[in-house]
């Protein structure tokens, strides 16, 4: 028998272990690229469906596209019935007519504008105003330099200091008047000189009165009320109040 001795190049035993570990590492790479591929996921909306369900188709699904000519509605026409004009019935014309002649001849009147002669009017002065509705109150000394409603404040204040510094309560009880509160209607009028002048006074006791009277005369000299610009006469009232206990 034939010894054969196996030559040291074609001993394919020796590259066994070199192809085994190829083959595992192309195994290894077929199996990697088949987890790693993707399937692309195709979509195709239905709108033929009322609800619009969207439609999955596998990978290998042909899909055609087809685009619809736009439909535009025709628009209708709608024709107008003719209108008829009802028949013109010419009738009788009964107006008569008036022409007036032009019966104006006098002659138009010529204004001389050189010998025109101004006329003032005279306003309507009012002497006597209320306090209450005077433009500019007289103003009790202290009160200078106020604007107009904080002088008519001031006017008031400092004429019921006065009263109540001045009047003399003591003669209610000479008379003998009862326990409670009493009162004294005076009125005045402040002139354009600011001098007090036409004083009325309402009590039923004489000795009241003559008191009020003293007081109201005993009242300094005010700067006279102005309205439209004009000093005026002022009327005010002055309730002179005071309780008995």
């Amino acid at each position: 028998m034939k010894n054969t001795k196996k030559l040291p190049t074609k001993q394919l035993e020796k590259f066994s272990n070199i192809f085994t570990q190829l083959g595992l590492v192309l195994v290894l790479f077929i199996v990697f690229i088949t987890l790693e591929h993707k399937t692309e996921e195709k979509i195709v909306v239905d709108f033929n469906s009322a609800k619009r369900a969207v439609v999955y188709l596998a990978p290998d699904t042909e899909v055609l596209f087809t685009k619809e000519p736009k439909v535009v509605p025709k628009l209708k026409i709608i024709k107008a019935a003719p209108f008829i004009v009802d028949e013109i019935v010419k009738g009788k014309n009964t107006i008569i007519e008036t022409v007036f002649e032009d019966t104006s001849k006098e002659d138009p009147i010529l204004i001389d504008i050189e010998n025109l002669v101004e006329v003032k009017l005279e306003e309507k002065f009012i002497e006597d105003v209320d306090f209450i509705n005077i433009q500019n109150a007289p103003i009790f000394k202290g009160c200078d330099h106020l604007s107009k409603e904080e002088n008519k404040v001031c006017f008031e204040k400092k004429m019921k200091q006065f009263v109540q510094r001045n009047f003399n309560v003591t003669l209610a009880n000479e008379i003998g008047l009862h326990a409670g509160k009493h009162k004294i209607y005076t009125q005045f009028v402040i002139d354009d000189k600011g001098e007090i002048v036409d004083v009325k006074i309402r009590t039923a006791y004489k000795t009241l009165e003559k008191e009020a009277l003293r007081v109201i005369k005993k009242l300094p000299k005010f700067k006279p009320g102005i309205q439209n610009s004009r000093a005026v006469k002022v009327r005010y009232n002055l309730p002179i109040a005071f309780s008995l206990e």
